[in-house]
């Protein structure tokens, strides 16, 4: 890999030699991690045994809290080296829709939102707003996401399905108690490597005013865009850029990736009649419920892992869901039959 990176004519193919420079960033860094986990466990099992020679439970303890720390990271570096499908590398989109139930819904969709924004940024991801329709009231319609970094899609993945909140109203006068649903869906950013033919006479292409925050420019133009695709239905909008040519570019690498992603479910499907059932998004297809009142709890209804700190979940912390569903999906071998797809 070295004597690649080091060839003069390396840069000959600017796209393959980024590729390979990914490549070797990716190893360097797992190469790198596996060291820094020995030197660290070697240092606190070393500190042990000076704590217990001398006596010092002070040293003893914070030896063993590192070592509980490490025993952490390392499951979920575990559960990372799972992430072995075509795609689960790349950067990816998340859409957020609100479901029925007018403001109720909307205030949870951009809950959810949040929930993710913060889960991406504490994950060192980098995230962009795409899109977001706003609600009449509060709240918002949809949005979108483009999460980027290593693994963004891998993590991602599995969180695509119905989202329920269960909680008292602050919208109502009554201050009864209300179920809201929004809906998440999740597909890879589709690089040049993988071949996707669109015909342009099989899609519909709108311009449309931006919605939200931007300026008058934003608020007064048909910048943004949306691109339907007649024979799958599928539906894709950018109003990031304020010039309508980027955001007609970023639609169709969007539409792109949809379809991609349509075409990983259907291969996943047909490896494994009952991981279509745990994978399928559909209103009637929950994958998580939020309890707020009258007991608090967030369970994973495919996995059973349950947290009682909904507040923590909701700011980010979901990586015990995201480790538990991709392992449960490993095992389950929903993803056999996505490796091979060219």
């Amino acid at each position: 890999m070295n004597n690649k990176a080091e060839d003069p004519n390396l840069w000959n193919d600017a796209a393959e030699a980024q590729k390979l420079m990914r490549e070797r960033q990716m190893l360097d860094e797992g190469i790198n991690g596996v060291r820094n986990f020995e030197r660290q466990l070697a240092d606190n099992v070393e500190l042990i045994e000076l704590g217990e020679a001398e006596g010092d439970a002070e040293i003893i303890k914070d030896a063993e809290d590192a070592l509980k720390a490490l025993r952490t990271e390392a499951a979920r570096r575990q559960v990372e080296a799972m992430l072995s499908g075509e795609a689960d590398s790349n950067d990816t989109y998340l859409e957020v829709h609100s479901g029925a139930g007018g403001t109720e819904s909307q205030d949870w969709a951009n809950m959810l939102l949040r929930m993710y924004t913060r889960w991406a940024e504490r994950s060192g991801y980098k995230v962009e707003l795409l899109e977001i329709h706003d609600g009449e009231e509060a709240g918002i319609k949809s949005a979108t996401l483009l999460v980027k970094g290593h693994n963004a899609y891998g993590w991602l993945k599995t969180e695509s399905g119905v989202h329920r909140l269960v909680r008292i109203s602050p919208y109502d006068s009554n201050a009864r108690r209300h179920t809201s649903f929004s809906s998440v869906w999740v597909y890879p950013v589709v690089d040049d490597s993988i071949q996707i033919d669109i015909n342009e006479s099989d899609c519909r292409i709108d311009t449309y005013r931006s919605s939200g925050a931007g300026g008058q420019h934003v608020n007064t133009t048909d910048s943004a865009v949306r691109i339907t695709h007649m024979p799958s239905g599928i539906v894709v909008q950018c109003q990031q850029e304020r010039s309508q040519h980027k955001n007609r570019a970023k639609a169709w690498d969007m539409l792109r990736a949809r379809l991609y992603e349509a075409e990983l479910k259907r291969r996943e499907e047909a490896a494994n009649a009952e991981a279509a059932s745990k994978s399928d998004i559909g209103w009637g297809h929950q994958i998580r419920s939020y309890v707020l009142q009258p007991y608090q709890m967030v369970k994973d209804l495919r996995t059973g892992v349950e947290s009682s700190a909904p507040s923590d979940v909701l700011d980010g912390e979901l990586n015990e869901f995201m480790e538990a569903a991709l392992a449960h999906r490993v095992n389950g071998g929903a993803d056999a039959a996505v490796d091979d797809i060219a």
